[in-house]
């Protein structure tokens, strides 16, 4: 399964040229197969976003992700085993989001990010540079 970090997630709806033609076509394929999924993480990033004005979407957070959800996309819950995972990482800076996208990451998903300390990370995690 790819796994999304928040800004790649972002990229895709707006149709940012900052993700790359790779990365686009893998998204494609893989929201095709039911196979490309989020962070519940990742909605919560999303609406402190908006809340905070610094980003606008056309509908509110909650509509905008049952639609995501409805075209596919697969929602990975944040339980108590990857909480724990994220609080054990080492190596990883602070940002509890992004410990917690790793940590679902590590459960057997290729993380998509262009996220520098991500991609730089030590830690044995399949990645892909959502840029390329």
């Amino acid at each position: 399964m790819k796994l999304l970090d928040t800004h790649v997630l972002l990229w895709q709806e707006q149709g940012d040229p900052r993700l790359g033609p790779r990365a686009r076509r893998l998204f494609e394929r893989a929201l095709q197969e039911g196979s490309v999924a989020v962070s519940a993480i990742s909605f919560w990033e999303i609406g402190m976003r908006v809340q905070k004005g610094h980003l606008d979407l056309s509908l509110g957070i909650d509509a905008w992700r049952r639609d995501l959800l409805d075209q596919g996309l697969v929602e990975i819950p944040v339980d108590g085993g990857i909480a724990a995972r994220a609080s054990l990482l080492p190596d990883m800076h602070g940002d509890p989001a992004d410990r917690l996208i790793v940590a679902t990451a590590l459960e057997g998903h290729q993380l998509v990010t262009a996220d520098h300390r991500l991609l730089q990370w030590p830690g044995h995690l399949s990645r892909l540079r959502a840029t390329e």
